[in-house]
């Protein structure tokens, strides 16, 4: 069943940089991102509701990092409707930096279920997006350019993320939330044009990658 979104509706997107896509630097402060091709695409469709889209993603944001500032980003402003994607940066970061802590499903899982416990107990209808991780060839740089990762680095973050992945699909039907599979999703798209054209780095999405985020995030409301 989809969320009905109806005039006047706040819909808020929260999670890392994948969300952030630079939204304080954009004059409606959605960034680049599939946020803002959603309210496109929604405000085309859809004239006569109106709807106020917020966006609180930041970059590099772990669950964690979210609870630490849920109750002033998110819950005080009431939404009605919060989409969520965070999990990639609690991956296996001590790649990056050997001494970062590692983060336990358990404990991914714990941090996610307290986002998630208010927002359900005020009846805000929850969409629930896979952190996902492409398969992309060769060696790219991170941790501004400290760090190379290849594809052995990559494998360990995939071992890292797969039970994080299934946490998520498990706190979905706990709370009777809409999940948007962007781990399956991508890898479908990349069996077909190959990983890059959706996220250069395996991570971060391209406008190409970004649209196909809007589009199957649209395909959850009406």
């Amino acid at each position: 069943m989809t969320i009905t979104v109806r005039p006047g509706c706040t819909v808020m997107f929260t999670g890392d940089s994948i969300t952030d896509c630079q939204r304080l630097e954009s004059e409606d402060g959605l960034g680049f991102g599939y946020p803002l091709r959603i309210a496109g695409e929604w405000g085309l469709r859809h004239p006569d509701r109106p709807v106020t889209w917020l966006n609180t993603g930041i970059g590099g944001n772990k669950v964690m990092d979210l609870e630490a500032r849920w109750q002033t980003d998110v819950l005080d402003a009431r939404p009605d409707v919060v989409s969520i994607l965070v999990g990639v940066n609690d991956m296996s970061r001590h790649t990056l930096d050997p001494k970062e802590y590692v983060i336990t499903a358990a404990e991914f899982e714990a941090g996610y279920d307290r986002l998630l416990a208010p927002l359900a107990e005020a009846g805000t209808k929850l969409i629930l997006i896979v952190p996902f991780l492409l398969p992309i060839h060769g060696v790219v740089e991170a941790g501004a350019g400290v760090v190379r990762i290849g594809e052995e680095e990559r494998k360990e973050w995939r071992t890292d993320l797969d039970p994080k992945i299934q946490v998520v699909r498990k706190l979905a039907l706990k709370y009777g939330a809409q999940l948007l599979d962007a781990d399956g999703m991508s890898a479908e798209l990349a069996a077909t044009t190959g990983p890059e054209y959706w996220a250069a780095d395996g991570v971060h999405p391209t406008p190409a990658g970004h649209a196909a985020l809007a589009a199957a995030w649209l395909r959850l409301v009406e």
